[in-house]
């Protein structure tokens, strides 16, 4: 059984000096419900499905249970995050970057449509740590061979309930199937919908 902390300090977690000295810099001072209840798990490498809404913080629970299980030192893609929009994928990205950068030289790179490939692929070819984007380009990615998932030990689905309703199923699926089955998975959606629980 585990034991969870009931204190809502980001000091009872296990994350690293830096990272707690960082997330105190950015302002985070106590954990929301969504990461209190999500972290704890997610850190012991647990899967987790979560309902959150937008502003509740999700974005910081998944991405410190990601820093927390990267080697900086690999540079291949490690950790994947699929949101529904390019718009969430680019704020994922910038929220990322920033609880990123007390670790050492975590290079994040965004995958979506409407913007060129080429760019995307040699932002690739530089070796991602992690890769955040929307599943349809994603594939296109894995389909092409430009994105190799072996390294890959944590898949977040961001907003799966959209991903859903914008017939994202499919294109979600295939990326799954591409990943290493021994993985982390963290699901995270503001609603139940069939297909998610």
């Amino acid at each position: 059984m585990t034991t969870l902390p009931t204190d809502n300090d980001f000091g009872t977690l296990p994350l690293t000096p830096q990272a707690l000295a960082n997330l105190t810099q950015l302002g985070y001072t106590r954990m929301t419900p969504i990461q209190a209840a999500a972290l704890p798990l997610a850190l012991l490498g647990k899967d987790l499905i979560a309902q959150a809404k937008t502003g509740s913080g999700k974005t910081a629970a998944f991405t410190l249970a990601l820093l927390a299980n990267l080697n900086a030192r690999r540079f291949a893609v490690q950790a994947m995050v699929l949101c529904p929009t390019r718009e969430l994928a680019d704020q994922v990205t910038t929220e990322i970057r920033r609880l990123a950068r007390a670790e050492e030289n975590v290079k994040v790179v965004t995958l979506c449509g409407g913007v060129a490939l080429r760019g995307q692929t040699a932002s690739l070819a530089h070796g991602a740590h992690i890769v955040v984007g929307t599943p349809g380009r994603i594939m296109d990615h894995l389909e092409r061979g430009h994105l190799q998932l072996e390294a890959l030990n944590t898949l977040v689905l961001d907003e799966a309930d959209r991903m859903l309703d914008m017939g994202f199923f499919d294109d979600i699926a295939k990326v799954a199937r591409q990943c290493p089955p021994e993985r982390q998975t963290l699901l995270f959606s503001a609603t139940y919908p069939e297909g998610i629980a």
